[in-house]
């Protein structure tokens, strides 16, 4: 650990040591996750985490007019961590929301159109919101662990998005910053983490299987020894690309030929407490069945405002699904 300016720097590993040993009196209930928009990737030079974060805590001072730096903790590209705000005292993070909360501010823009998360900063976001779940007994559910753009400038009401809000941690963050992209893309890894100790590689798209059966190898290879098999139709994570060749596990060397399993987008109902599913691409269909706010379904097919969400003749409005990047 290395201290300058009143700040401390961590890596991953000497933050999690550190927060354990951390007596904090005032009751912690809440964690927000933001994106500092600026600076961005383009300030960063490798060396100057200090720099940027008394730069930040002048911002504050002098131009918001605060006590000190708004937020606790600063996750930098690199993956390191510098302290801000006394642990004791409220972030000034979120209008209205701050009371109980601890702050994270992610160094970088990551809106679509911003920087490209680094490997190392993904990892050290997990491992510290992991950490301080740990500590303060934090739920990791959506209801704890927040999104800046969930709630309402002008009034701190929380509105999951709508009306007068930021993009903050940005629309790319960790596959997008609804609600349903933080169940279904941040927080899943943070759970993973506390249970086995690892942080999952990002999932680079789905992918359905178009074979009766399709093997399932311990390399990228038809040379590799087969560990299973899996029928048509079902949906796979992928999370590696080798030689026309996909990794569909995590942790393990599973892989499957790319020959095999088309393309899908992972999409979440949104926007109605409960959405028809008909036995075609349009209202003249009958009505098969129903799905629920936030149920996961992916699209195979797409016909104008229509999504087929199975192999088989299931097909619903696309204006009510929310579609992951």
């Amino acid at each position: 650990m290395q201290r300058r300016f009143g700040f401390t720097l961590f890596t991953p590993e000497e933050f999690e040591g550190w927060i354990t040993q951390q007596n904090v009196a005032r009751t912690v209930l809440y964690l927000q996750q933001h994106h500092t928009w600026a600076p961005s990737y383009v300030h960063f030079r490798g060396n100057n985490h200090f720099e940027l974060q008394r730069s930040m805590q002048n911002f504050h001072r002098n131009s918001n007019g605060w006590m000190d730096i708004g937020q606790h903790f600063s996750i930098f590209p690199d993956g390191m961590i510098v302290s801000g705000r006394n642990l004791e005292l409220s972030p000034a993070c979120i209008f209205g929301f701050n009371a109980h909360s601890i702050c994270i501010e992610n160094v970088g823009n990551f809106d679509r159109d911003g920087d490209s998360m680094r490997p190392e900063q993904r990892e050290a976001i997990v491992r510290v919101t992991a950490a301080l779940c740990r500590r303060f007994n934090i739920p990791i559910t959506t209801d704890r662990i927040v999104y800046h753009h969930w709630f309402d400038l002008r009034t701190g009401n929380r509105t999951n998005g709508t009306g007068s809000t930021k993009s903050c941690p940005g629309t790319a963050f960790f596959g997008g910053n609804k609600v349903p992209d933080a169940e279904a893309n941040f927080l899943p890894l943070v759970r993973e983490l506390i249970q086995t100790g690892q942080v999952p590689p990002p999932i680079l798209k789905y992918g359905y299987v178009t074979a009766e059966w399709l093997n399932i190898r311990n390399q990228p290879s038809v040379r590799g020894r087969k560990l299973n098999a899996t029928p048509f139709g079902s949906v796979l994570r992928i999370y590696e690309v080798q030689n026309n060749w996909y990794r569909i596990s995590a942790s393990k060397q599973e892989w499957v030929s790319a020959n095999f399993v088309r393309d899908v987008t992972r999409a979440t109902v949104a926007n109605t407490a409960t959405l028809n599913v008909r036995s075609g691409p349009s209202t003249q269909f009958d009505v098969i069945g129903t799905l629920l706010r936030n149920e996961e379904v992916f699209i195979f097919e797409e016909q104008g405002n229509w999504a087929k969400i199975s192999v088989d003749e299931r097909w619903v409005s696309k204006s009510f699904l929310h579609i992951h990047a």
